[in-house]
């Protein structure tokens, strides 16, 4: 089964943006390489049933189980020695990431709050995307009554494009709703 946006991509957004673009090569087109998505759980080193609770949820969100994060060195300001689990990160590519950059588009992101779209100033001048979620509600999967805390997540959308102007393009033919 494939996703309803790797068909998009592949009969519509392509040739758009190969036109666009200007390329002479098919290969040189920006497309999606992976997403990541990021959770930091400070208290992770005091309190094991956040972090178990917390990849519970990522997993649900995501369809694929988390992998703990630790600390690389000993800092006495922050309370945290080495090795401690201090954080979850979920890379998803092929059919998954298609599959949550869909839900993500057309369920999540529309649940938000006063919602007037995401900025555009978030890229990081390589054509990737990172995206700051507040609460992990937005997410359909989640049960308003089996959260324990509200925490959140960074997603960074990773492409091949060249540019930022590339990138916002390419997120922008897959409907992602950027402010005007």
């Amino acid at each position: 089964m494939t996703s309803a946006l790797k068909d998009k991509y592949k009969n519509q957004i392509f040739s758009a943006l190969l036109k666009e673009l200007q390329y002479k090569n098919t290969h040189e087109v920006p497309k999606l390489i992976k997403i990541v998505i990021n959770r930091g759980i400070g208290e992770a080193s005091q309190n094991t049933k956040a972090l178990d609770k917390s990849m519970q949820e990522l997993s649900s969100i995501t369809g694929q189980k988390p992998i703990i994060t630790k600390t690389k060195k000993s800092i006495a300001g922050f309370k945290i020695r080495e090795n401690i689990p201090i954080g979850l990160k979920v890379t998803l590519r092929k059919e998954k990431m298609y599959d949550f950059l869909y839900k993500l588009i057309n369920l999540s992101l529309p649940r938000i709050r006063d919602f007037r779209g995401i900025s555009k100033k978030q890229f990081d001048g390589r054509g990737n995307y990172n995206l700051g979620i507040k609460e992990q509600l937005i997410f359909p999967e989640i049960n308003y009554e089996q959260i324990d805390k509200i925490r959140g997540m960074d997603i960074s959308i990773i492409t091949t494009a060249k540019s930022d102007k590339e990138g916002l393009l390419l997120l922008t033919k897959f409907g992602l709703p950027f402010q005007n």
